[in-house]
């Protein structure tokens, strides 16, 4: 995407998680749109251990964050400013002379065209939109340059907006503006959402390619896997999720296959999701439980969790890791792989795999970048990809010496408005996340006694003047509406959230936050805007609907743990 190379592209660190442990008072962390000791527990420890050592800390994020807490630097920014903050960052660094100009010089190109568009975001200028003090964004901006090495981190504070790629190209600007590439202790470094969700993408589940990111429109590539799986494929690009979506609405697409993933309760517009799924002629889910999407489905497949499966899972630095069987999968349910196998033979295709490992060695013998990784090898520990042979020792750091394009190419971005700003009928912005005792949309952790009895329901986070001028106090019921559906929850009168901001998950089925969120999208990814969208909220009078109206609006989940 930003010129960085295919592995960036793919939302890869480039960096080793273990880096954290060697940073030390010479050394800076830059922190953005990232949550991380609460969805990133590890990596969040870590950084607060590198913190604890010296190490500078800069995070930018409109909630009050452990993690933000813990900082040199909190940049509180207005949600969807990202590129703003960013182009600010970036015009103290050219304006103070920061910069690494024999980085710039040797291995990058159209730093011009990026500096004409960051010298127009002087501190003051960004300090009007992204409402961060401007002498914030100036000692931000010296304690990242100034640094031996700076490490950035984002999740998806800056990846779910419309302007998610825009978000992206600008923490690379960052990063190479301040020579922080290819080196140990650096890097831009996105942490993935879900368990494996690398993994998944390194083995082509995404519209756009095959195995290791290799594209379904390049004839070579497509020769070299009809030859491998004696099939025709095709050259053309699949659709995205959104797309999909539209699609089902249109009658162009017939039949979904639902794997791993539960869209009643992750994708935006719940209300949408939901009409598009039952016009659906055949839904078919593939889950290790019975979850809301799974409820509503023609055909359910039960597979099985990591522990009754062998495989290789690929951390969100790129490193393959064995997993092995602990247990033997519990009644009907089979390991994915046997599901799949058995569902392309009763199709006619002869899929008469034995094992994960020769399906592993079949991926590997078709994909450069995993090559040299054998389970073999994997018994004395995780190998980083690429690893093109089987004497090669793995690449924990990515773009040393020159970027895999050759050049790392500077973008010039400029500050586009989220979809849907706050107005007079929906006067607060809402944002979404997560809490450290759930995980996604609960469908693993909503069942542990332990896990839910921690965070047993929903509740709005608000800001304690917004509370005031509504008339609401902590703990009480409230309604929430967007333009695309409405929820009953409790508010948390916090100042977690600044004035004007509110914030809520999508891990309860009770509240699900995404029956609020908008689908508009970024046009390049079609992430949707989870992040940022307006919203109303009004104080509940229970005392005209009696008992029985309040057991309605606050339904228990059938997924809750007893």
């Amino acid at each position: 995407m930003s010129g960085l190379g295919t592995a960036f592209g793919s939302g890869a660190m480039t960096n080793s998680i273990y880096e954290l442990d060697d940073m030390g008072p010479k050394d800076a962390i830059f922190a953005i749109g990232t949550n991380t000791t609460e969805c990133h527990p590890k990596i969040g420890v870590k950084m607060l251990k590198a913190k604890a050592r010296g190490t500078k800390l800069v995070v930018a994020d409109p909630r009050k964050t452990d993690v933000a807490r813990h900082a040199d630097v909190w940049l509180r920014h207005k949600p969807g400013t990202d590129v703003v903050l960013l182009n600010g960052l970036s015009h103290v660094i050219l304006t103070e002379g920061l910069a690494d100009e024999a980085f710039i010089a040797e291995r990058t190109e159209n730093f011009e065209a990026f500096k004409e568009v960051a010298m127009k975001f002087t501190p003051e200028y960004a300090a009007s939109i992204t409402k961060v003090p401007a002498e914030k964004i100036i000692e931000a901006a010296r304690i990242i340059a100034k640094a031996d090495n700076t490490a950035s981190y984002y999740t998806m504070g800056i990846t779910q907006h419309t302007t998610g790629v825009d978000n992206v190209l600008s923490v690379a600007n960052l990063a190479m503006l301040t020579g922080n590439m290819g080196k140990p202790k650096g890097g831009v470094n996105p942490l993935r959402g879900q368990n494996n969700v690398q993994g998944s993408c390194d083995m082509g589940a995404l519209p756009n390619v095959y195995t290791g990111y290799q594209p379904v429109t390049d004839p070579a590539v497509k020769m070299k896997f009809e030859k491998a799986w004696n099939a025709k494929l095709s050259d053309k690009v699949g659709l995205t999720i959104p797309s999909t979506l539209n699609a089902i609405a249109k009658d162009k697409v017939k039949i979904l296959y639902v794997f791993g993933e539960n869209p009643m309760r992750s994708d935006p517009d719940i209300n949408h999701v939901e009409h598009c799924l039952k016009h659906l002629d055949c839904l078919i889910v593939q889950d290790i439980f019975l979850t809301e999407t799974a409820e509503i489905a023609d055909v359910v497949l039960p597979g099985v969790s990591f522990a009754e499966k062998d495989g290789t899972f690929s951390s969100t630095d790129r490193t393959v890791q064995r997993i092995r069987k602990a247990i033997e999968p519990r009644g009907n349910s089979l390991p994915d792989w046997q599901i799949l196998s058995n569902i392309m033979k009763a199709m006619g295709y002869p899929a008469d795999y034995s094992s994960p490992k020769e399906i592993f060695d079949e991926m590997r013998s078709l994909t450069p970048s995993y090559a040299g990784i054998t389970y073999k090898r994997l018994e004395n520990g995780g190998i980083p990809w690429p690893c093109p042979n089987e004497d090669h020792p793995g690449t924990p750091i990515l773009h040393i010496g020159k970027f895999s394009r050759g050049l790392g190419k500077f973008a010039a971005v400029e500050y586009r408005e989220p979809a849907e700003l706050p107005d007079e009928e929906y006067p607060l912005m809402l944002t979404t996340g997560r809490v450290v005792a759930h995980y996604h949309t609960g469908t693993m952790t909503r069942r542990s006694w332990g896990l839910n009895g921690a965070h047993p329901e929903e509740s709005l986070e608000i800001n304690p003047q917004d509370a005031e001028k509504l008339n609401i106090e902590d703990g009480d019921e409230i309604s929430v509406t967007t333009r695309r559906g409405s929820l009953i929850t409790k508010a948390q009168v916090t100042t977690r959230v600044p004035q004007g901001l509110t914030f809520i998950t999508f891990h309860f089925t009770e509240s699900p936050g995404n029956i609020l969120t908008n689908s508009a999208a970024d046009p390049v990814t079609q992430t949707p805007e989870f992040k940022v969208c307006s919203v109303k909220v009004k104080k509940l009078d229970f005392s005209d609907f009696g008992c029985q109206k309040r057991k309605i609006f606050r339904k228990k989940s059938k997924h809750e743990a007893v």
